[in-house]
């Protein structure tokens, strides 16, 4: 690895990606232990969606504060620096005796896991413009499995040893990463001085001046908050019917096969079918609650359905960055923190919203709340979507 550019060596990408999957998997540990979470700290039912929503509160807010310090300050500086408080944050939610203690920890936790951003950009700085796309995709590809396996890692984690166990050995793997990234990685001193403040600003102008960024980023907010309502709640239902967590967490490996299944649409956009691909997705997200709305009598309908969700939400996601990234190709972090804080957003709204809904119209309640949200999307998409 060259500190100014130039090849990155393969390790040095695994490195990236292992850390940035790692880092982004502790936003979504907690969705399929909510109830026990909650049981073990006396938290209502009503009200213990708001774990996640924290945590995704709090991520946006790290997008808008933390990711544009990135040209700001020493690269390695910063990563290491806030993965040794990430850890230090997940400590916190690990020891919590009661539900304020745990709700703040999952909020720092939240803004903290905003490195992961940080460590693509990071990637991409190093590596030369010819390997560029190769190297992001492949810290890329660490994140989406980070945020599919955390549920099937955290169930497992749960069962043998305990919901808290899952961040007191996350902690101990995030310090270990830091440690071996400090180690590797070259300081990277900023190009040139920036006012902090001009760039936090410069990213709400953003929304102002470029209208597909506006659009995609609503869409962003309604896909995810589909997409967190059937991950914030599905637990729910599923440990009421006596699965163990090793099972719930199970069914993020269904959602990683729509991830990977999604992978053409990127193409699709490069080949100007960005509109039609969108639609498509969209029609598949909303036909989606209709296997899930079964999920009480077939296990094999919540696979199913996982599937065909998460499919369309990568397609979406995929198709929305590709949009976004030439708009202005020197306000790259920027645009990346903005799109991602309407991700935040929606994933948060999805998650409190799921889990109020379950505790009073049950798991129909919330499959219709899903389904409204794909309907949502796609009146945005039929008229204001003009690519």
């Amino acid at each position: 690895m060259k500190p100014s550019g130039g090849f990155v060596h393969c390790g040095v990408v695994l490195l990236f990606a292992v850390a940035a999957g790692t880092a982004v998997a502790t936003i979504y540990f907690a969705q399929p232990l909510l109830v026990t979470m909650g049981a073990d700290l006396g938290i209502a039912t009503s009200t213990v969606g708001g774990i996640v929503t924290l945590t995704q509160l709090g991520y946006g807010l790290g997008l808008f504060l933390l990711v544009p310090l990135g040209d700001l300050l020493d690269r390695r500086r910063l990563v290491t620096g806030q993965l040794a408080l990430l850890a230090i944050a997940e400590l916190v939610a690990a020891t919590a005796a009661n539900g304020v203690v745990l709700f703040a920890g999952m909020a720092a936790i939240g803004v903290l896991a905003v490195v992961t951003q940080l460590l693509v950009a990071f990637a991409a700085s190093l590596a030369d413009p010819g390997e560029r796309g190769r190297v992001v995709g492949l810290v890329t590809t660490g994140v989406v499995l980070g945020i599919l396996l955390a549920r099937t890692v955290s169930g497992t984690l749960a069962d043998l040893a305990g919901w808290r166990a899952v961040y007191v050995v996350s902690a101990g793997v995030t310090v270990l990463i830091a440690i071996v990234l400090y180690r590797v990685l070259p300081a990277t001193p900023p190009a040139k001085s920036m006012d902090y403040g001009r760039l936090l600003r410069s990213t709400w102008s953003l929304f102002v001046e470029e209208p597909v960024f506006r659009t995609r980023g609503t869409l962003a907010l309604l896909i995810f908050a589909a997409f967190g309502t059937l991950w914030s709640s599905v637990a729910l239902p599923l440990s009421e019917d006596g699965l163990s967590h090793t099972a719930i967490g199970a069914f993020g490996l269904a959602g990683a096969a729509g991830a990977l299944a999604a992978a053409p649409a990127g193409r699709l956009a490069d080949r100007g079918r960005a509109r039609w691909t969108t639609g498509l997705a969209l029609g598949l997200l909303l036909l989606s609650w209709i296997p899930l709305g079964f999920t009480r009598s077939s296990l094999w309908a919540l696979a199913a359905g996982a599937i065909l969700l998460d499919l369309a939400v990568q397609a979406v996601h995929v198709t929305s960055q590709t949009l976004i990234y030439p708009l202005r190709p020197d306000a790259g972090s920027r645009l990346i923190g903005g799109y991602m804080i309407f991700y935040s957003t929606g994933s948060g709204l999805g998650a409190i919203g799921s889990t109020t809904v379950y505790a009073v119209a049950g798991w129909t309640g919330v499959c219709l709340l899903g389904a409204a949200f794909s309907v949502a999307a796609l009146a945005v998409w039929r008229v204001r979507d003009a690519r």
